[in-house]
């Protein structure tokens, strides 16, 4: 060995010891002019919290609950994003219509059923972000009538990585005052559900 590196020190892990769980510091308040950054759950220094395509909607909102979160990202065994699952979808008539339509058990319905696939989702550039303030996400997150919206980061060779997430409940808390946002129909056939019910 080089004289020049030295032998560290060890000594034996204690009985209790734990391990760092990433954390993000947030503001206790914020007003609508703060950065909007300052709100954005970064996932470069949070854990983002997954899920399979293949699990029940049972297990999914036990996870949910475990992990204190009401979304969750759909991903594949490589962790390529599916899509995403809120705690909206789990009690929304998703699940009644996949029951009722592929005649199985409230047990049997999976993820996949009823998650929004990546194919419709939308997301905000970190880029975009930089300048942006508490107010422009909440007016974003209004006119898309959202309760999340993803922030994705653009690598140098152009693909996209999810950053963070931004949540109107926990922008809401943030402020002191409820972020009330309606769903959006996009679609013709999103317009006719809706016109159904």
């Amino acid at each position: 060995m080089d004289p020049q590196y030295k032998v560290l020190p060890v000594m034996p892990l204690q009985k209790g010891a734990s391990f760092v769980i990433p954390r993000q510091d947030i503001p206790e308040r914020v007003s609508l002019e703060t950065p909007a950054l300052e709100v954005m759950t970064d996932f470069s220094k949070v854990t983002a919290y997954t899920i399979g395509p293949l699990e029940s909607i049972e297990s999914t909102r036990a996870r949910m609950i475990h992990h204190g979160v009401r979304m969750l990202l759909v991903v594949d065994e490589q962790n390529q994003i599916l899509g995403l699952i809120t705690a909206t979808d789990l009690t929304s008539e998703k699940p009644m219509q996949v029951i009722q339509t592929q005649g199985i058990r409230h047990s049997d319905v999976l993820v996949k059923d009823i998650m929004t696939p990546r194919e419709r989702l939308e997301v905000l550039c970190l880029d975009d972000l930089k300048t942006a303030k508490v107010g422009d996400v909440v007016a974003t997150l209004q006119a898309q009538g959202r309760q999340h919206a993803l922030v994705a980061e653009r690598r140098p060779d152009n693909s996209q990585t999810l950053r963070g997430v931004f949540s109107a409940t926990q922008i809401g808390r943030l402020l002191g005052m409820p972020i009330h946002t309606v769903s959006v129909a996009r679609t013709f056939a999103e317009i006719g559900a809706a016109l159904n019910r």
